[in-house]
């Protein structure tokens, strides 16, 4: 008898998830995405540390705009772990 909604000869066991090829091939263009982003934002980052709403706030406050810090520690976070996950091993047992 099948219970409803199961699928016939479907073993989730026949299918392991730890590092298999699908996972690497997904992984290797999410990484390379955030790293493009992350250069994106840096880049932002540094255009919005240049523009006179930041010089006049470093001029008062002594620090630059939080959307300049905001791009900026964006930019720097997606673009390690985009780095990281290009470089690092599969991860998977072998």
């Amino acid at each position: 008898m099948n219970p409803a909604g199961a699928v016939v000869g479907f073993s989730p066991l026949a299918y392991p998830r730890n590092g298999t090829q699908s996972d690497c091939l997904m992984n290797k263009p999410m990484s390379l995405a955030l790293l493009v982003i992350g250069a994106i934002l840096l880049f932002y980052g540094l255009k919005a540390g240049d523009s006179i709403g930041s010089g006049v706030s470093r001029a008062v406050t002594g620090t630059p705009t939080d959307r300049t810090i905001w791009f900026m520690a964006g930019g720097i976070i997606c673009g390690l772990v985009g780095f990281f996950g290009l470089f690092r091993g599969s991860g998977g047992s072998k």
